[in-house]
């Protein structure tokens, strides 16, 4: 699958727990305690695959260089947030605050990808190139799935 196609795809997936999670209230505990760590995986394995295949492979053109590093640091602002989140009791009055933060974060980054950066890597990579760097994309992706929380947060730290 193109890289590009596999993101989007990934984007949707994110953007629609988060927007369900919003929904939530602090009365529904549980509920926001099994779609946040639901969202905490998906965040966690997209943002690994793109740092360790995608943005490297992207960061070596230089029309796309500065859009890569500041993805890097988005990733770095939502993992801080989401830390935060993780330390909270889904019943604390700031959880539902700090959750809007990590969408608003979320959601302009992926606004940001999906258009300045997707664009211009479509003029910069053939088809083949795309889907090369998809199948590596899925492959990693699916490694990651098969790990623990705890096993997949090692390795995003160890990145």
């Amino acid at each position: 699958m193109d890289a590009l196609k596999l993101l989007k795809q990934d984007h949707d997936t994110v953007k629609a727990i988060l927007k369900t999670l919003d929904d939530t209230t602090e009365r529904a505990g549980k509920t926001r305690s099994s779609l946040f760590d639901k969202l905490k995986r998906e965040l966690t394995i997209h943002e690994t695959i793109e740092e360790e295949i995608l943005y490297p492979a992207f960061q070596e053109q230089a029309k796309l260089k500065d859009i890569v590093l500041e993805g890097y640091q988005e990733h770095h602002v939502v993992d801080l947030v989401m830390d935060e989140l993780a330390e909270l009791s889904t019943s604390d009055e700031t959880w539902g605050a700090k959750l809007s933060v990590v969408k608003e974060n979320v959601e302009h980054h992926i606004e940001e990808e999906e258009g300045d950066m997707f664009k211009k890597a479509r003029q910069l990579f053939e088809s083949q190139e795309l889907e090369q760097l998809g199948a590596r994309l899925e492959a990693r992706k699916l490694e990651l799935k098969k790990e623990s929380p705890e096993e997949l947060q090692e390795s995003r730290e160890a990145a």
